[in-house]
């Protein structure tokens, strides 16, 4: 399965907005890092990676990227693989990761949890696989006036990035920046590796998504409705429509992005998308999360302490506020 966040098309995307890219490859290894951090401790990302399909070629991975972060100076390495390669059927993936020095990060960055769908199945099994309400919007929405188109347009990004800005103060909840989005439309859409898919009523937008394609995986990866027409449920045939396009593409998988594991509460943040996802079919799927790998013990060690000072403060001032909001609505 190839991640979109580890393909040539996300390095350029990435180099574009000014971010330093390394990308390094072996006998069985390979990864994509970007340069991040600033005043306060500078560390290489290799998120959903490294790709090592073994773990001799693992381990050859890191010890590459270890040498990378000294020759940047990086303080730490921040990786994401899609398991923890354990030499054995005993350890587990957090214990393997452990034993080669890793620290579980102080914030998980991608999703750890995800539901995909293998687009292998015939196209009756993966719509069998919904919940009949998804099929049923699928199949009939045009009734309602509502038409499903995909745009290779980047400047269509601006119905998404209105939506989703409603969306966030409406739910209260952070979101990528517009001009984030923008550069991704406008660096991933012409190359083929993103599209946007827009739900119309009677000629005009009232939900939009944009997705993510690599060399066999489509990812669901932004996306916000109109909720003037929110009874129409347009979100879902729209979904549905990316599934059954990607299926037809030729690709794979269908990520569907993040995910609550089974039993988390409202506290986790992918709570509230979990059983929206899951309603249209596919697996579970756990990654082992964001580590970090020290490559300066003492700069890590520094890092985590003016981290922590952040917090501290961020959550009194967040308090404070709540205080001042409670006097003035006394």
């Amino acid at each position: 399965m190839a991640n979109i966040l580890q393909s040539p098309e996300w390095a350029r995307f990435q180099q574009s907005i000014g971010h330093r890219v390394i990308q390094a490859n072996g006998p069985g290894w390979r990864y994509l890092a970007t340069v991040e951090g600033g005043r306060t401790g500078r560390y290489l990302y290799c998120p959903y990676g490294p790709e090592a399909d073994s773990p001799h070629a693992f381990d050859a991975a890191l010890a590459d990227l270890t040498a990378q972060a000294e020759a940047h100076r990086c303080w730490f390495v921040r990786v994401e693989p899609i398991n923890g390669h354990p030499v054995d059927g005993l350890e587990t993936p957090e214990a393997s990761l452990k034993r080669r020095g890793m620290k579980l990060a102080p914030r998980q960055v991608q999703p750890g949890h995800t539901q995909l769908i293998d687009l292998r199945k015939d196209a009756k099994d993966l719509l069998k696989d919904m919940k009949s309400t998804n099929r049923n919007l699928y199949r009939n929405i045009h009734k309602k006036g509502v038409s499903i188109e995909r745009s290779e347009d980047p400047a269509d990004v601006r119905y998404l990035l209105t939506f989703l800005d409603a969306t966030a103060k409406r739910r209260n909840f952070n979101r990528q920046h517009d001009d984030y989005l923008q550069a991704v439309a406008e660096s991933l859409m012409p190359a083929g590796a993103a599209s946007l898919y827009l739900a119309k009523l009677d000629g005009e937008p009232i939900a939009a998504s944009l997705v993510y394609d690599s060399d066999d995986t489509r990812t669901y990866a932004h996306a916000a409705t109109d909720q003037t027409h929110r009874k129409l449920s347009a979100g879902i045939p729209l979904v549905v429509t990316m599934i059954m396009d990607a299926k037809e593409k030729g690709l794979t998988w269908f990520d569907l992005f993040g995910t609550a594991p089974e039993g988390a509460g409202p506290e986790h943040e992918w709570y509230g998308f979990t059983s929206f996802k899951k309603s249209f079919g596919g697996e579970p799927v756990s990654y082992p999360g964001t580590w970090d790998l020290p490559v300066s013990r003492a700069g890590y060690t520094a890092y985590g302490a003016v981290r922590a000072g952040r917090e501290t403060l961020g959550a009194a001032r967040g308090k404070l506020r709540t205080l001042r909001e409670r006097r003035v609505g006394a």
